[in-house]
């Protein structure tokens, strides 16, 4: 969420740089805010001057009454019943246009970092790096759902008839390599320093709205109504919301987490061979790191995460690139974002399989997630956030890649945790 300073201090260049880089007319909205703000804040500064009158009125009717001048007392008592009606009613407009400020501000996406691309489509994110696939492209390879038939690896009929269409089974050696590839993610988080989790997979709506998912995503994500708490769609949230209305000191920072979770996401209207096998899912298992930092650190420690991404990538020998996302591609919550992909050979294609992001202050404004800095002095920390790794696209890109005319290998940095080399 955006800081009202920002828009007070300076709200057409956000018009403009939302408007130029992603082609979002928000003018409407932050006009609306301004003014609503204005109106508020004239409506605080009436209740400063009532209140003060209250003050005095009080003093005065005690002095009246200790020198038993009665009916000036009453007099006086009748002028603050009269204050009172008025301090209520401001303070119910008051809190009117607070509300209507935040409902604005929740429909207000990101001010996009001044290196974002401008564009509109997915064709116009910067490619920053592609592995040369000159020597892998092979059309008679086959596509990883072909394969999991094949190997019995994963079963998605099965699941169709227990849940729904994207909901596989895993089975046997599939079952163990997903496994292998969770505890290979976590134990290379907890190497380089982030402290693993285990997180609750439904949250309330204040975690929904600290980190931005809700209103933004409300129709992607699972309700349990019954109990008002949504499935999780990241470890992301809960994790993030760990720290909602917290205040740390700088030497705390930066703090590091790792987590796995299931992941559920309702992917509505999604369908056709883009969604096919393990391309698109309603629940699906990822490890995500997450970092909360100094905003003097948080691009520094963004190109950290992306290189440790790029690192766990090329552990498991897949051909990847790296995207930096344009202004029309970037999330709701993101002021800057990378994506990383590895090639799927059986499909011909690159698939997403992280996105590195730092939300600068948007989400620890929502969260009131704050830190003392060196001078004691409290100011709001950046939160930044990476998948590493979702598994259905990697597992996918795996199987394709290591394919060969009998069977699958399996990369070496996977075979402690599988137990075989082979499939």
């Amino acid at each position: 969420m955006l800081q009202i300073q920002k828009i007070r201090s300076d709200k057409d260049f956000i018009i403009k740089k939302i408007l130029e880089i992603r082609n979002i007319n928000v003018a409407d909205q932050i006009n609306q805010i301004y003014d609503l703000d204005l109106q508020k804040r004239e409506t605080q500064k009436s209740l400063d001057e009532f209140s003060s009158q209250m003050n005095v009125l009080s003093s005065q009717i005690g002095t009246e009454f200790k020198a038993g001048n009665i009916d000036k007392a009453n007099d006086l008592k009748k002028q603050t019943t009269t204050l009172k009606d008025k301090i209520k009613l401001l303070k119910s407009s008051f809190m009117d246009l607070d509300n209507s400020i935040i409902d604005l501000l929740y429909q207000i996406p990101n001010i996009p970092n001044e290196i974002v691309p401008p564009g509109k489509l997915e064709s116009d994110n910067e490619v920053i790096f592609s592995s040369d696939l000159s020597q892998i492209k092979n059309k008679e390879l086959l596509p990883h759902w072909e394969l999991c038939e094949k190997y019995d690896l994963i079963d998605f009929e099965l699941g169709v008839k227990i849940s729904g269409a994207g909901f596989p089974v895993y089975k046997g050696k599939g079952a163990i390599l997903q496994r292998a590839l969770i505890q290979f993610f976590l134990n290379q988080g907890n190497l380089d320093g982030y402290q693993e989790l285990s997180v609750p997979h439904l949250v309330n709506e204040s975690s929904g709205y600290g980190t931005g998912q809700l209103p933004d995503k409300e129709g992607q994500m699972y309700h349990v109504s019954v109990d008002d708490l949504y499935l999780i769609p990241t470890a992301e949230v809960p994790i993030t919301n760990i720290y909602r209305d917290v205040i740390l000191d700088y030497k705390d920072l930066p703090v590091k987490h790792v987590g796995y979770t299931p992941c559920f996401r309702r992917e509505a209207g999604s369908y056709g061979k883009e969604v096919r096998g393990l391309n698109r899912l309603h629940q699906f298992d990822k490890v995500e790191i997450v970092q909360i930092t100094n905003p003097n650190e948080s691009y520094n420690t963004l190109d950290k995460m992306v290189n440790y991404i790029e690192g766990l990538i090329k552990k498991l020998e897949l051909p990847y690139r790296k995207l930096k996302l344009c202004g029309g591609d970037l999330g709701f919550t993101s002021a800057l974002t990378y994506d990383l992909e590895t090639y799927s050979s059986g499909q011909d294609k690159w698939l997403e399989v992280s996105s590195v992001s730092n939300f600068e202050t948007f989400q620890s404004t929502r969260l009131k997630l704050r830190f003392r800095n060196q001078d004691r002095e409290i100011e709001l920390a950046h939160t930044l956030n990476g998948s590493a790794l979702a598994l259905p696209r990697i597992m996918a890109s795996l199987l394709e890649i290591n394919q060969y005319q009998d069977g699958i290998k399996i990369p070496k940095v996977l075979r402690p945790y599988t137990g075989f080399d082979s499939i």
